[in-house]
């Protein structure tokens, strides 16, 4: 069941993508410039929507099933769990600023910046940590039936915006992505 290490990595680069955009929208914000807070918001409702309810749950599963293998990863996937839980906390508060900015509520740019800045550090050192310390080693730690545990888990969900379906409030995401 290797293929699900592999859609985490297909996963973590559309993430890091994603992450790029709203890095580039807070630069134009830094800089005193006009950036497109519908795009912000968007980006971090999609990351909250996906990798929040499906992605990190299942990197859970995975993560407590290499504890049972290699207890001595137990610093770095405790870490990876409660990253998991702060970017989440740290998603909704910026996604609440942004979600108040587009209905034209004032919100200080100190506020958003470190609010987007916070998130953005969170998520980066997250999928770095994933990728050189986390993945190879659940690749050779989990056996199919741990990979099969992970996959039941929770219901299959499409990515909203990669997937061949894309719902509606991501195409212009999709369309910026492109």
């Amino acid at each position: 069941m290797i293929d699900v290490v592999d859609t985490w990595h297909r996963e973590h680069a559309r993430f890091a993508r994603l992450l790029d955009l709203l890095e580039a929208q807070l630069a134009a914000f830094h800089d005193e410039g006009s950036p497109d807070y519908e795009l912000m918001r968007d980006v971090v409702h999609y990351l909250h929507d996906y990798a929040d309810r499906y992605h990190h749950p299942r990197e859970d599963l995975a993560f407590t099933a290499m504890l049972k293998q290699d207890p001595q990863l137990k610093p770095v996937i405790y870490r990876l769990l409660q990253e998991h839980r702060v970017i989440d906390h740290t998603g909704n508060g910026l996604l609440a600023l942004l979600e108040e900015i587009t209905s034209d509520a004032m919100v200080s740019r100190e506020a958003l910046e470190a609010a987007a800045a916070t998130y953005l550090a969170y998520y980066r050192r997250h999928l770095e940590t994933e990728e050189r310390d986390v993945l190879p080693r659940a690749a050779r730690l989990l056996g199919p039936a741990d990979w099969q545990q992970v996959v039941d888990a929770l219901p299959a969900a499409p990515d909203p915006l990669f997937d061949a379906q894309i719902r509606a409030r991501y195409r212009a995401l999709q369309a910026r992505l492109r």
